[in-house]
C-alpha cells in the first residue's frame, strides 16, 4: 500500500469518528448548530477525500448524506432520529469500504451497489407519502399475499421479500420504465399488477399516466433488491418473509446469500468474472467454518464448468446448514463492531523531541565508554572500576528514561475506544425500548495503545449488561420516582502508574437473593455454601463461568459469557475488576489496569532446564512443600496451603520440557492467583526479579502460551508465560 492511500485511511477514519460524535451530539441537542456544522464538515471533507483517490461510489453515498445535512443547516429540514440513523448507516458503509481498502490497497470493485443502497435509503426517506399511507400499503400487501399464498404456497415459502412499488403517475415522462426494473430484479419469483385508484371508463384511460401498483416476491433480502429502485420515482414498501432474523444471526449465511445474488445476476459480458469471484468467496467462507468437504464439492462443480443452477443449489444447501448451526447454540451475540488495530499513531512533537534529547545523551555516554576502554587499554585498572560504575549509573538512568519516552509514544487517549460506545448505547436503547444516555468522563486519559485497543470487548460486555439488566424500563423508573431516561457513566482516570475505569449506572442494582437462588439452581456450589457467602462474595458470583440470571437467551444476554469474559480479558492485561451494587440505585464496575503491558516486572524460574518468566503481579509467594504432603486427585496433584486446597501443576510437564526425576524431598512451588483462584507451579529453581520490555511472539510462534519475550543479560531468550493459557 502506498503512502498516499495510508494517509487517506488515517484521515478518513478520523473523519468517520468525528462525524459519528457530531451526529450523536446533534441528536441529543437538536439546536446545537456547532454539532450540525461539525457533522456536515466531516461528510463534506470525507467526500472530498474520496474524490482525491477517485472513489466515485463513496463520494456519491456521502453526497446524499451531505445534502440532507445541508438542508438541516439551512432550516428546510428538521433533525430527526431517522435522518441520524441514515447518516450513521452511511458512515458504517464508509467504514466497511475503508476496511477493504486497508486489506487490498484499493477500493472494492462492487462498491457502486452498496452506494446505490445508501442513495436509495435517503431517497426513500425523502419521498413524499402522498400515494398511500403505510397502513394502506400494508393492507394492500397483506391482501395480495393472502391470495398469492393460497394459489402458490411453494413460491411464497421460497420467498425472502415481498414488495409493493407505486410509481409516480408522471414516471413515463421522466424516462422511467418501472417494469423493466422488475425484469432484472434478483431472485424474482412472482409479479402482479393491480390498478391504482378508482376505476375509469376505457375511453378515459390516459396511456401516458402510470396508475399501476406492482407487487412482487423475491428470494433475495431487501438489502439486495433496494439498489434496483435507486433513482426511480414513487414509493416502495417492503415485507420480510421467511426467517430473516436467523439469516442476520449467521454472518456466513449472509455472505453465502450475497454470492447467490451475484450468480443470479444478468449473464452479461462480465458475468463469468463475477461467477468466479462468487464461487471463490463462498469456498473461503466454507473453509473458514471448517466445512472443507462442502468447499471441495463447490470447487469441483465450478471446475466442471457446471451451469449456474447446480452452483446456486449447492450454495442454498450450504446456507441452510449455516442457519441450522446459528439457531442451535450460537456463541455470544455482539453488535457489529469491526475492530482493526490502528497501524499508525499521531505523536506529539514534544515526545519526539524527548527522544532526540535522549539520543544526544546516549552519544555523550558512548564517548565516555570509549574513554573507559582507552583507560583499560593503558592498564590503568585502579581508576577503571569507579569510572565504569559511574558510567553504568548514567546508562541505567538513560535506559529508564528511554523506556518511558518510547512507551509515551505508544500511548493513546481513551477517547479512541470510548467514542465508539455512544452509538452502541443509542442502538441498544432503541432495540430494548429503554431511554438511556451515556455520559463519558476522562476520555483524554492516556494508556498504552495495546491496553486501549483491548478495552473494547470488556467495556462492551459491561455496557450491554448495564443496558439489559441494570437500567429499568421508563415506566418502572417513573414508578419509583426516577427520571425516565437511564444514565450510564463511563469514567476513566490515572491512579499512579495504574489506569482506573468505572462504569456506573443508575439502574436497579444487583439482587443478591436472585443471584444466590440461580447459583444454587445451576450447581455453582451447594446451597449451604451459597448461603454462607457475604454480600460481596455473592455479587462476585456474576463472574462465574457460564453464570447468567436470564432464563432465556436474548440478543443481548442470557448465555452466561459476559462478565466472565470481562474478568478474563482484564486479568489477561494484568488488571482486576470488581462489581459494587447499590440496590435500587444502580451498580458500579471498577476496572484497574496497568498503564502498559510492554514493560512489566517478572520473576524468573527454571523448569526443564529452561529459564522462564512469570508475571510478578500473579505471584503470591514461594513455598517448599514436602512431597509426602502432596495428594493425588485423579491424575492431578494438590496440597494444602493456608487452609486452602491448591492444585499443583508441574511447569516442566505443562511446557512439554524434559522433566528430571525429583532430586529433593520437597517440591519448590510458586503460588499464583488467577481469577481469584490459587494454583501452584512446581519449578526446579527460583531466579531473580526483573523489569523487562516485552516483545510479542510472532509468526509460527504466535500460538505459544506466552505473554512475550525479552533477552537476559547473558544473551539468552527469556519467555514470559501467559498463565491464563496454561489452564491452571
Amino acid at each position: 500500500m502506498n503512502e498516499f492511500i495510508e494517509q487517506f485511511l488515517i484521515e478518513a477514519r478520523e473523519l468517520v469518528e468525528q462525524g459519528t460524535v457530531e451526529l450523536l451530539a446533534a441528536e441529543e441537542r437538536p439546536r446545537d448548530t456547532a454539532a450540525i456544522d461539525g457533522a456536515f464538515r466531516a461528510f463534506h471533507t470525507l467526500k472530498g477525500s474520496a474524490g482525491i483517490i477517485d472513489f466515485a461510489a463513496m463520494a456519491s453515498a456521502l453526497h446524499v448524506a451531505e445534502d440532507a445535512l445541508s438542508d438541516v443547516r439551512s432550516g428546510t429540514q428538521p433533525i430527526t432520529a431517522e435522518l441520524i440513523s441514515h447518516c450513521l448507516s452511511c458512515l458504517d458503509q464508509v467504514t466497511q469500504w475503508l476496511d477493504v481498502i486497508e486489506q487490498t490497497g484499493e477500493p472494492p470493485a462492487d462498491a457502486h451497489l452498496a452506494a446505490e443502497a445508501v442513495v436509495a435509503l435517503f431517497a426513500q426517506a425523502a419521498a413524499p407519502p402522498e400515494v398511500a399511507t403505510p397502513v394502506e400499503a400494508a393492507s394492500i400487501l397483506d391482501a395480495w399475499l393472502e391470495t398469492f399464498s393460497a394459489a402458490h404456497p411453494d413460491l411464497l415459502a421460497a420467498g425472502r421479500t415481498a414488495l409493493l412499488y407505486r410509481p409516480d403517475e408522471d414516471s413515463f415522462f421522466r424516462g422511467e420504465d418501472p417494469l423493466a426494473r422488475f425484469r432484472d430484479l434478483p431472485g424474482l419469483l412472482a409479479l402482479d399488477l393491480i390498478p391504482r385508484g378508482a376505476p375509469v371508463p376505457l375511453a378515459e384511460i390516459d396511456p401516458f399516466s402510470c396508475r399501476l401498483s406492482i407487487l412482487a416476491v423475491s428470494s433475495e433480502p431487501a438489502s439486495v433488491l433496494a439498489p434496483s429502485f435507486s433513482g426511480l420515482s414513487g414509493q416502495v414498501d417492503w415485507r420480510a418473509l421467511g426467517a430473516p432474523a436467523a439469516i442476520a444471526a449467521a454472518p456466513s449465511a449472509q455472505l453465502l446469500e450475497e454470492q447467490i445474488a451475484l450468480l443470479r445476476g444478468a449473464q452479461d459480458e462480465g458475468f463469468f468474472g463475477r461467477k468466479a469471484a462468487a464461487v471463490r468467496a463462498a469456498v473461503n467462507v466454507l473453509r473458514a467454518e471448517g466445512r472443507d468437504a462442502e468447499a471441495r464439492k463447490l470447487d469441483a462443480l465450478n471446475e466442471s464448468r457446471a451451469d449456474v443452477s447446480p452452483l446456486i443449489d449447492a450454495l442454498r444447501r450450504a446456507t441452510s446448514t449455516a442457519l441450522e448451526h446459528a439457531t442451535e447454540e450460537p456463541a455470544a451475540s455482539e453488535p457489529a463492531a469491526p475492530d482493526i488495530a490502528a497501524r499508525s499513531l499521531r505523536v506529539d512533537v514534544e515526545r519526539i523531541d524527548a527522544l532526540v534529547r535522549l539520543t544526544g545523551e546516549f552519544t555523550v555516554l558512548k564517548h565516555a565508554i570509549g574513554h573507559a576502554v582507552a583507560t583499560a587499554e593503558r592498564g590503568d585498572t585502579q581508576s577503571l572500576g569507579p569510572l565504569l560504575k559511574a558510567q553504568y549509573g548514567v546508562l541505567d538512568r538513560l535506559v529508564s528514561d528511554l523506556q518511558h519516552a518510547v512507551l509515551n509514544i505508544r500511548v493513546l487517549p481513551l477517547r479512541h475506544v470510548f467514542q465508539r460506545f455512544p452509538r452502541l448505547v443509542r442502538d441498544m436503547s432503541e432495540k430494548l425500548g429503554k431511554p438511556m444516555r451515556l455520559v463519558i468522563e476522562g476520555e483524554e486519559t492516556e494508556a498504552d495503545k495495546t491496553i486501549v485497543e483491548a478495552l473494547f470487548e470488556p467495556l462492551l460486555h459491561i455496557l450491554r449488561n448495564a443496558a439489559d439488566h441494570g437500567i429499568e424500563p421508563a415506566q418502572d423508573r417513573a414508578a419509583v420516582g426516577k427520571p425516565g431516561t437511564g444514565v450510564v457513566i463511563l469514567r476513566a482516570r490515572r491512579d499512579g502508574d495504574r489506569l482506573a475505569i468505572d462504569i456506573e449506572d443508575d439502574g436497579r442494582g444487583i439482587d443478591t437473593a436472585r443471584l444466590r437462588s440461580v447459583a444454587v439452581e445451576r450447581g455453582v456450589a451447594s446451597a449451604a455454601a451459597i448461603a454462607a457467602l457475604t454480600e460481596d462474595d455473592a455479587i462476585d458470583l456474576i463472574f462465574a463461568p457460564g453464570f447468567s440470571t436470564r432464563s432465556e437467551v436474548t440478543g443481548f444476554s442470557g448465555r452466561g459469557v459476559g462478565m466472565d469474559a470481562v474478568r478474563t480479558a482484564v486479568e489477561r492485561l494484568g488488571g482486576s475488576v470488581k462489581l459494587e451494587s447499590r440496590p435500587g440505585h444502580g451498580s458500579i464496575v471498577r476496572m484497574t489496569l496497568p498503564f502498559t503491558i510492554m514493560r512489566t516486572d517478572v520473576m524468573t524460574v527454571e523448569a526443564g532446564g529452561q529459564v522462564l518468566g512469570i508475571p510478578l503481579d500473579t505471584v503470591v509467594e514461594t513455598v517448599r512443600v514436602p512431597r509426602a504432603a502432596l495428594s493425588k486427585i485423579g491424575a492431578a496433584q494438590a496440597f494444602t496451603w493456608r487452609n486452602r486446597t491448591v492444585p499443583l501443576l508441574n511447569l516442566s510437564s505443562a511446557m512439554d520440557l524434559s522433566t528430571a526425576s525429583p532430586s529433593s524431598s520437597d517440591a519448590l512451588v510458586v503460588i499464583v492467583v488467577l481469577a481469584g483462584q490459587y494454583s501452584g507451579l512446581e519449578v526446579e529453581r527460583l531466579g531473580e526479579r526483573l523489569a523487562v520490555m516485552l516483545r510479542p511472539m510472532e509468526g509460527l510462534l504466535a500460538g505459544l502460551p506466552c505473554a512475550g519475550t525479552t533477552l537476559l543479560g547473558d544473551g539468552r531468550i527469556l519467555i514470559v508465560l501467559d498463565l491464563h493459557e496454561l489452564q491452571l
